[in-house]
This record gives structure tokens, sequence and C-alpha cells, in this order.
């Protein structure tokens, strides 16, 4: 069992440590094994210290064997987005320009999984300030797809993605505050969940802006999502405490039965979605109707303008970032977000504002296209994976935001939504599947998520690290 350690579920390693048959440190092995054979090729990690590893699982293993666990996943590995302060280490945002300054404080996700006793294994590596759906930084080394090293991971929370399919143990935590979570998650076959804004508190908060558990399975989203929805008064959009039995996730197939589903199949904006991606969803609503939803098609609510008016606030708001910075940090950004946002200098006030209330409408509108609907399923992205070294799929800085059209919406709306793996492309890439629900509905979402982890098609072999043979000439 040892060499397959690191593909155990968070859940089923807690109860290998209660009954004593494994320990966090094999457990902690056997995860820094697989990371050596893989991470040469995936670049995932940043702060990976196997020495730091191996002491926190050790004083784990102490805890079990005194039957004193600190909480509920005391023992199981983490990894944590760069942009997530951790006490003691640098949080260098992805990009060379920034200093290396310790963080004085764990943000709210990384306190709440030490205060359960995790081991934490390493950061994961994501683009210049989160600003790309893919794993190109200034920064960190370029994260690939563990599926098709040729490939990107998505982004912004790259490194978490490519650690969650390449089976860096089973609890991941990334940010998203326009597909960040999903896009990733989608492009790497693994499992997401945008939470409700303000379900899971973090520092600092931002419109539109949640953390996030990333894992292979639904059931342990849901464990992550019962440590890190906690309350934390250093979130000033954190929702009310509230006691949500997380561990009813899996409520059955027959949670399905009834429920009005919309299908989204065009975003409004942006590239379209490509046949091979529509097909999977349109799939995906059938297998949903024959376990007795009632699927109705969705026209789309946003538009071209919705998307662009968010780009361009958020452009202007880069640029007032990059005018604070020195001259030399300034040169170190990626030039594809220096042009990026260089392109908001001529913006007027007026423009600012249009470009602002384009979220209050993206909103609105979202709110209103999802009220005929207990869940709303749709691609996460119009575009299976592209080539790793690419910025974005358009490669053009004017038009970066072109594949985001399902999922920023949600993020304005602060709905949860999430991602669950449901095809591959002919060349073999996932194609993710958006499951989103109402304000709040959280449990909801997790649960018809876990009835279609249940009635998909069989999922294919997770990918395993490149050989390490070396070639020779006869």
């Amino acid at each position: 069992m040892s060499d397959a350690l690191h593909e155990l579920s968070a859940a089923t390693l807690v109860d290998l440590y209660r009954r004593r048959e494994v320990s966090p440190v094999e457990v902690a092995r056997s995860v820094l094994g697989h990371v050596e054979r893989w991470e040469q090729h995936a670049h995932a990690l940043y702060l990976l210290r196997p020495e730091h590893v191996i002491e926190q699982a050790q004083r784990s293993e102490a805890r079990w064997l005194r039957g004193e666990p600190l909480g509920l996943i005391d023992g199981v590995p983490v990894t944590i987005k760069d942009n997530i302060a951790t006490r003691g280490d640098p949080t260098p945002l992805g990009t060379a320009a920034c200093e290396l300054v310790p963080a004085s404080a764990d943000a709210p996700p990384a306190a709440r999984v030490r205060e359960h006793g995790a081991v934490i294994l390493a950061k994961t590596t994501m683009p210049d300030y989160g600003m790309l759906s893919s794993g190109l930084s200034s920064f960190h080394a370029l994260a690939r797809n563990p599926w098709d090293l040729s490939k990107t991971p998505g982004g912004s929370s790259a490194g978490g993605g490519a650690a969650a399919a390449a089976g860096y143990g089973p609890l991941h935590i990334g940010t998203d505050i326009g597909g960040s979570l999903r896009l990733p998650a989608g492009w790497c076959g693994i499992f997401t969940l945008k939470p409700s804004l303000g379900r899971v508190p973090i520092d600092p908060p931002y419109t539109g802006r949640a953390a996030g558990p990333m894992t292979r399975t639904v059931g342990d989203a849901a464990l992550l999502m019962k440590v890190l929805a906690r309350a934390d008064d250093r979130d000033s959009m954190a929702l009310p405490p509230q006691d949500i039995a997380w561990h009813s996730f899996d409520a059955g197939v027959e949670r399905l039965r009834g429920l009005r589903i919309g299908l989204l199949l065009e975003a409004g904006c942006g590239l379209a979605v490509e046949p091979e991606l529509r097909a999977a969803v349109e799939r995906a609503a059938q297998l949903l109707e024959r376990a007795g939803a009632v699927v109705a098609p969705m026209r789309p609510f946003m538009t071209q303008g919705m998307l662009d008016g968010m780009d361009h606030f958020w452009r202007m708001r880069s640029h007032v970032d990059m005018g604070a910075l020195a001259p030399a940090a300034r040169a170190r950004v990626l030039p594809y977000i220096r042009e990026w946002a260089h392109s908001a200098a001529g913006m007027t006030g007026e423009a600012v504002f249009r470009a602002f209330h384009q979220f209050h409408l993206t909103r609105v509108a979202a709110v209103n296209a999802c009220r005929p609907f207990d869940y709303v399923i749709s691609p996460v992205s119009p575009v299976p994976a592209f080539a790793a070294e690419l910025p974005s799929p358009t490669n053009d800085p004017l038009r970066p935001l072109e594949h985001i059209g399902f999922t920023v919406p949600f993020n304005m709306s602060e709905q949860p939504a999430a991602s669950i793996n449901c095809g591959y492309t002919k060349s073999g890439l996932p194609i993710g599947l958006q499951i989103a629900g109402k304000r709040f509905d959280d449990l909801g979402v997790l649960q018809v998520a876990r009835a279609f982890e249940a009635i998909r098609e069989p999922q294919r072999p997770w990918p395993q690290p490149p050989s390490q043979a070396v070639a020779t000439l006869d």
C-alpha cells in the first residue's frame, strides 16, 4: 500500500491514521517521492522543503499515537497557492516584481488547515499577480499540465491544478476572481468548488475573490470546505458563521430527481465553444436527464460589453498598481501584462466608471438568468487547454479574457460554482463541466456534483510521471 499512499483520499488517510495502519510520516514520504518524479516536468510547487514536511508529519504522527489529533485533516498533505500568505514565508504573487518579505501571519485558509493539523507540503505556482489563465510567470518556472506537458494547466491557480492532477496528495487550495479555480480544474480534469463569496474567508478580500478546494474527488472538497468555511474577521466580506452539514455532500443520485437545471451552451461573449466541448456538456445534460432532472436550454445572459467593461476596469487597476512600482521592478513584470495594463493609460474617468458599472450589470444578469432554475450547467471554458507557453488562448493582450465568459459572471453574482470532469477531447485532454447554484447553496452544488460524479462515464487513469529511463545508443 505504501507505494500508492499519495493516491489516497483525505478521508481514507484520516481513517488509516485513526486505525494506526498508516502513519503521516509514511504518507509524507510517499508524496515527496512522487513529487520528486513529477516536479521537474510539472513545475507546480514553490517553497518545497522536504525536511520541513517530514517534521510536520512527525508531529502529526505523535498526536495520532496519543489519540489527540488536532482536527479533521491532521497529517493530510495540503498545498496552498502562492498568493495565500503562510507565516514566515514570502508571498511573491507569481511575479519577479515583488519583494520577498516573509509574511507575518497565515492568511485565513492557511490558518484553518494549520489549526486542523494538515501537513503543508508546499506553496503552488501562479502567473504574475494572478492575472493570467495559464502558468506563465516571471518568477516561477513554467507550470505544465500533467495530461499533456505541452499544454497549460490553466490559471491562475496553475500549480494547484497541476499538483492535484499529478497526485501531490489529496488536498490543494487555490483562489478565483474570474475562473482561476475552475479553469485549471476543467483543464486538469480535477474537481473544484468556487464557494459563495465570503463562505471561505480570505485576506485581502476583493470583489468576486474566493478561495476554495482543488481535489480529485467531490468528497475531499467537501471535507476541506468543512475546514475552510470558518469565521475570520479579517475578511470584511465574510458570511456569518453557519453550521453547514458538509458531511451530507453525498445525497445519492436521487438528489437529481425533479431538479430544474438550465443548460447554458453559449456564453454570449468571447470565444465560441469548440464542438468537442459542447458535445461533452450535452452528454452530461443527457445523463442528468436520465437520472430524473429536468434540463432546459438557457439563453446567453452575458454580453461582450460586460466582459470588455470588466477587462478595462481590471486594466486600469493594474495600470495604477504598475505605476506605483519602481521602474526596475515594473520591468520585471511579464511584458504581456505590462502591455495589457498600459493600454488603460488614456482612459477617462467616465470610461472607468462605465467599465466598473459592468460588474453590477453582470451580477444582475446572472441572478436573473438563473432564477428559473435550481442549478445551471455549462462548459467551464469554450476551449481545451492551450499551449503552456501562451499567456492566454488568444495570445493577445487586448483580447485577454475571451475564455472566461462562462466563469466570471458567478464571481460577480457571488454564486457557488464547481468544475467537474465530464469527458475528454480526441487528443485526451480533460473537459470541465461547470455546475452553478444559487447564492449560499454551496452544499447543494456539492451534492449535485457528487451525483454527477456517480453517473458520469468512466474516467481515464490519472497521468503518471514521464519515464526516467535514459535512452542509449546501440
